[in-house]
């Protein structure tokens, strides 16, 4: 009765989710990928995994597949002979899986609209099918197993913000995880709540957080030297960073950018929003505050240094983010001066870089405890104290050294996760 109520409902649902899609194409000038959404891929691209068992991974954006490296590149190393099929949601999310060498092919994730999956899989032939995160898909779960093809949910969690809409919905949601052979949870919180929403316990283990497992090492002076030419950037100068920033927040990251020039040069600021087709819009605030930016697209490749005290880089490309982190001497990390739940304060740690962060980060809640407990990076709780941190960092450079060498023993004594999840995966791979 579930599944026939929820076909009927995803094919009422089917008619938006298209126009969304295609919403979101033409606005950021990306191509739709609709026959792949309904399972149509290219022969051409189904050759490069002909004649291999396939392990496929889903990352829906970009968040997730940075997270999946580690993973990733345990797969290649342990089963040579598999190709491996990385899949998307998102545009940003393909555009930085396209770049890593581990993975075969690179496709959008279908519709769960029962044609579309069957399509799918009838196509890929997946041997084990890995789903990063807290991606729950009632038909692409129920249609995997009843084709004998084990479902892993990796490096699972479930947030505080989310968790009350996951009990409210717990009669759904517990239809496709008992389809689900394991579940590897980030923490033994995140392992209780799956339960609690209706998850086998006997399947769902804490095997922690895959993004601890990113490569660490202190940024060399000549490495970053060779970025920030690339960067048109004057080795002199001290780089202040905001990374991953939302609507609404880089009003506020500006804001503290001008009240340090007032005391502090040569000073520049790399933006990177979160989302790279708000390019326009955050330009836009940058005229506004009379700053002089470039946009990255519009930097030639071999610039000499173009970039003076005041002025922005403003970043409208995706996959660069740690090229960025590496040249910076300190970075905010955005998603957390509003609320939308922060984003991932390893990245930076895992170079040496200290990070400022602002109070909303239920999203990143164990991270954000451990940054706090290495004492690897400064939480602020409005645009004053940004200023405030940052004024800090840059005028106390032993200080500076010193929360940048915390983060990256933080992250080299909390790694492990990736030996977790392969132990439980190997007993799915034939």
């Amino acid at each position: 009765m579930f599944y026939a109520a929820y076909n009927i409902l995803a094919l009422v649902l089917l008619v938006p989710a298209l126009f969304y899609h295609l919403y979101r194409s033409v606005s950021r000038g990306r191509p739709a990928a609709l026959g792949e959404r309904f399972g149509h891929i290219p022969p051409a691209e189904l050759a490069l995994i002909a004649d291999r068992p396939v392990i496929w991974l889903h990352a829906v954006s970009v968040g997730e597949s940075v997270a999946a490296r580690p993973l990733l590149k345990a797969l290649r190393r342990h089963y040579p002979g598999h190709a491996i099929v990385v899949s998307n949601t998102t545009e940003t999310g393909r555009g930085v899986t396209s770049g890593f060498p581990e993975k075969d092919l690179c496709i959008y994730f279908p519709f769960d609209f029962l044609p579309a999956v069957r399509r799918t899989l009838d196509a890929v032939k997946p041997a084990l099918v890995i789903i990063m995160e807290t991606e729950i898909w009632p038909n692409f779960n129920r249609e995997a197993a009843r084709r004998g093809i084990p479902v892993v949910l990796a490096n699972g969690r479930i947030s505080d913000r989310s968790y009350g809409r996951y009990l409210k919905f717990a009669w759904f949601f517990r239809h496709a995880l008992e389809f689900c052979s394991a579940l590897c949870m980030q923490t033994a919180a995140d392992r209780e709540r799956i339960i609690t929403i209706g998850a086998p316990a006997e399947r769902v283990q804490a095997t922690g957080n895959l993004k601890y497992d990113i490569p660490c090492r202190r940024v060399a002076p000549d490495e970053r030297a060779t970025l920030r030419a690339r960067y048109a950037i004057p080795g002199g100068m001290t780089v202040v960073t905001a990374a991953s920033t939302h609507p609404g927040e880089e009003e506020l990251v500006l804001a503290a950018f001008r009240e340090l020039l007032a005391t502090h040069d040569p000073l520049m600021l790399v933006l990177v929003p979160r989302h790279p087709e708000r390019a326009v819009q955050v330009a836009g605030l940058l005229e506004k505050a009379g700053l002089p930016f470039l946009r990255r697209t519009a930097l030639a490749t071999e610039a000499a240094p173009l970039f003076s005290g005041g002025s922005v880089l403003l970043v409208d490309t995706v996959g660069e983010l740690m090229d960025i982190y590496a040249l910076s001497d300190l970075t905010f990390v955005g998603g957390s001066l509003v609320a939308t739940g922060g984003h991932n304060l390893l990245e930076p740690a895992s170079l040496g870089i200290p990070s400022i962060f602002g109070p909303h980060m239920t999203n990143f809640r164990e991270i954000t405890a451990l940054v706090l407990k290495y004492r690897a990076g400064i939480q602020v709780a409005d645009a004053a104290g940004l200023a405030a941190a940052c004024r800090t960092l840059i005028e106390d450079s032993p200080q500076r050294r010193e929360t940048g060498a915390s983060g990256l023993a933080m992250v080299r004594e909390n790694g492990g996760a990736t030996e977790r999840h392969m132990a439980v995966i190997a007993g799915f791979v034939p």
